[in-house]
């Protein structure tokens, strides 16, 4: 018998895409577009030529075919530089070679090392919470009281994570809940692959039909010149619709192992993490325990807060968690010897997911300094051009799952695609609400298994093979798509 198809690791799919995104600069003309951004009370209009500095007017936005309000640049609504739509120009090409190569997951590290610290921090606050005993005793005795109604733990919580992700783009925030959700959820009987649907597949779906998003949504909107809230109704419902069509997939799913755990997409036998050391047998919960996960649960609820109302973001979520783990030990009166070796073996044990993250962000500097990012989407946005509105918004919701590969962040995506894209759309008489729909829906499905997004690491965090998770979410991937065409159709029939 021949030996069964094995996926590699994940850092060897990154370093494969890095590799492949460095031939695309040899094979891909480099081009840019001229792009513009507000500096101090004055517009930064970069060219070929060089920088060049224009009065804080709307007379030049409107001479540039930039829709954007002025005031969505004042209020900081859009801070990253915008492409100024008809000013693609090809370049001399920066081809990537062997040392670029090497170079790059170094330089995505470095770009990235405000999450890794923040996983960093995550590591180490669940280890030395995890030595107190609280969080074992903790979930045991809330799958007790959960018993026969396990359903009902998938149905809430990835409810709250697509919530999460639709009204103020939770992502990022979700690493930190794995260690809570894989043991609770292994309690129950499911496997770890559910954790990674409930909490990576949860703020995914609320991408997918984000209707408040500042992240995406808000900064689409206004990149394309028209309001948010218009097409606020549409985004609702889909974000009703899609969130049941996920978590119907996600029980039968769960139901099916629960009855026969063979039947699971994991293969037999993968050690689960975060409960390895756990106890087998239930112990009451002491006084101190009840304390000790109190500050636990106000840990998680102070960072919500922070994000959705202080405008937090690593630094502040990575300093709350320092200080929530130096806490711990003061209650727990931990000797100073035990508590620094309990905190760096729990920042290692985020070690390879911070590594995934790092190289992930590798591809993005190979595509940016090999000047093709640009050239990507010129040539794909000039594949739709001219189509009758329904082909034309079918083909832009696959141009943004293309694109989603090659640009997994959702801001960047906005303001460097709305205003050429939207202009398409205007010539091909779609409404703008649709342009950003589209530009939704088409990252939302395909970030489900995109390489340099949150996949790799919220499946290496799990310890579930890409294999298996691609066998899982597939399915529903087809489902959200046929959704999110019919809504794409339906919407540019109804202006």
């Amino acid at each position: 018998m021949g030996s069964k198809f094995r996926m590699v690791s994940p850092l060897t799919i990154l370093a494969i895409v890095i590799i492949i995104a460095a031939i695309a600069t040899w094979l891909l003309p480099a081009g840019k577009y001229n792009t513009l951004h507000y500096g101090d009370n004055e517009f930064v209009y970069q060219t070929e030529k060089g920088q060049v500095e224009l009065p804080f007017e709307k007379q030049v936005l409107d001479s540039l075919h930039i829709s954007i309000p002025l005031s969505s640049f004042k209020n900081g609504n859009i801070r990253k530089p915008v492409a100024v739509p008809g000013s693609f120009h090809f370049i001399e090409g920066n081809k990537q070679g062997f040392l670029s190569i090497l170079q790059a997951p170094i330089k995505g590290m470095t770009d990235s090392i405000d999450i890794i610290l923040f996983l960093f921090m995550i590591g180490a606050f669940i280890n030395v919470f995890n030595q107190t005993g609280a969080l074992v005793n903790g979930l045991t005795t809330l799958s007790r009281q959960m018993k026969g109604k396990e359903s009902w733990l998938i149905i809430i919580l990835t409810f709250l994570f697509s919530f999460g992700g639709a009204s103020y783009g939770m992502a990022e925030e979700t690493l930190a809940f794995y260690p809570i959700i894989i043991p609770l959820f292994i309690a129950a009987g499911y496997d770890a692959i559910l954790p990674v649907a409930v909490l990576f597949g949860g703020t995914q779906l609320g991408t997918l039909s984000s209707f408040s998003n500042p992240f995406s949504t808000i900064i689409a909107s206004n990149a394309s010149g028209v309001n948010w809230t218009n097409g606020l109704t549409e985004r609702i419902l889909m974000f009703i619709l899609s969130t049941v069509v996920a978590i119907g997939y996600f029980v039968w799913y769960a139901n099916r192992i629960k009855k026969d755990p063979s039947k699971s997409y994991q293969p037999q036998g993968t050690a689960v993490p975060f409960i390895e050391n756990g106890p087998t047998e239930h112990h009451p919960l002491r006084r101190k325990q009840k304390w000790l996960l109190i500050l636990f649960l106000l840990t998680f609820l102070v960072m919500i807060i922070g994000v959705v109302f202080l405008d937090w973001w690593l630094l502040e979520m990575s300093t709350l968690f320092l200080g929530a783990t130096l806490l711990v030990g003061v209650i727990q009166r931990t000797k100073e010897n035990e508590f620094i070796s309990q905190f760096i073996k729990g920042a290692e044990s985020m070690l390879g997911v911070a590594l995934i993250i790092g190289v992930a962000r590798g591809v993005t500097v190979v595509l940016n300094e090999g000047d093709i990012s640009d050239s990507i989407l010129y040539f794909t946005s000039e594949m739709i051009n001219g189509f009758q509105p329904a082909f034309f918004i079918v083909g832009l919701f696959f141009v943004f799952n293309i694109l989603t590969l090659f640009i997994p962040s959702s801001s960047g995506m906005a303001v460097l695609t709305m205003p050429i894209i939207g202009g398409l759309g205007i010539m091909a008489n779609i409404p703008l609400r649709e342009i950003v729909n589209a530009y939704l829906f088409g990252m939302g499905v395909m970030g489900f298994i995109t390489p340099t997004g949150l996949m790799l690491p919220s499946t290496a965090i799990a310890n579930v093979s890409v294999k298996a998770w691609i066998r899982f979410i597939y399915p529903l991937m087809i489902l959200l798509s046929i959704l999110s065409l019919l809504f794409l159709i339906i919407g540019v029939h109804f202006r």
